[in-house]
């Protein structure tokens, strides 16, 4: 995919670890201008200290504040890709009223508050919107309720708002993540139960890496998806398919 993206300025909220991290290194190498966003000054400096993420701009930005959000896209000359990453799942803090309004206040509202803030750029360049839905977009949790909520309402809005702007050509899709090899999901790995859990109903019979999610966001940027739109693309070895 080499110079598919050359021209285009990209901008990855929740870009400097995990699935964003490797999505922004992968928009560079195909040719994009990039910058990135993390919700704290510790991940900017680490970011920024990183050889990996040469040539990468870095900004602090926290989506449950409209206020930053909106004054980040002011700030933009351009914009031609916008990828939602940022987000959190909360475990046990999910089943209190608190826990469960700040994940759906990250994952979805803070998704939502990104591609509003976009959409005046994007109108400008015909420019594209990948969100990152999941797995639990499909399926319920009985562990992470708000988090399964939450992206089930980012399929929901990336659906929504592909019909609402196809007409300004702004195509807005999402990919849904599987079982994937991040700093999120390295407490699942290290139990043995739930580890084994995960593998038995992977037809792949392995994690993913976060490089492969990233492939598949650059392809939903690029021209090769030009008719692509309202898409929630699996990324997970099969295991949506698996019915065992």
């Amino acid at each position: 995919m080499s110079q598919v993206l050359t021209t285009r300025q990209a901008l990855v909220i929740g870009g400097t670890s995990g699935i964003g991290q490797a999505t922004a290194i992968a928009l560079r190498d195909a040719g994009s201008a990039v910058q990135v966003t993390g919700v704290s000054e510790r991940e900017v400096i680490e970011c920024q200290e990183n050889p990996l993420m040469r040539g990468i701009e870095v900004a602090c930005l926290d989506v449950s504040d409209a206020g930053a959000v909106a004054q980040l896209f002011r700030d933009l000359a351009r914009l031609d890709v916008l990828v939602n990453a940022a987000g959190v799942g909360r475990g046990a803090s999910e089943f209190s009223e608190e826990g469960f309004l700040r994940t759906l206040e990250i994952n979805l509202t803070g998704t939502m508050r990104a591609c509003y803030a976009a959409h005046p750029l994007l109108q400008q360049t015909g420019g594209c919107v990948v969100n990152l839905a999941s797995m639990m977009s499909f399926f319920g949790s009985p562990t992470a309720p708000a988090y399964a909520a939450s992206k089930g309402g980012v399929a929901q809005l990336t659906k929504s708002l592909a019909l609402a702007w196809a007409a300004e050509g702004i195509r807005v899709n999402a990919v849904a993540p599987g079982w994937i090899d991040t700093p999120m999901t390295r407490g699942i790995q290290a139990d043995e139960a739930r580890n084994a859990r995960v593998l038995a109903r992977s037809p792949m019979r392995r994690w993913g890496r976060a490089q492969e999610v990233a492939a598949g966001i650059v392809f939903l940027c690029s021209p090769a998806a030009s008719f692509i739109n309202g898409v929630v693309l699996p990324i997970d070895g099969g295991y949506l398919a698996c019915g065992i």
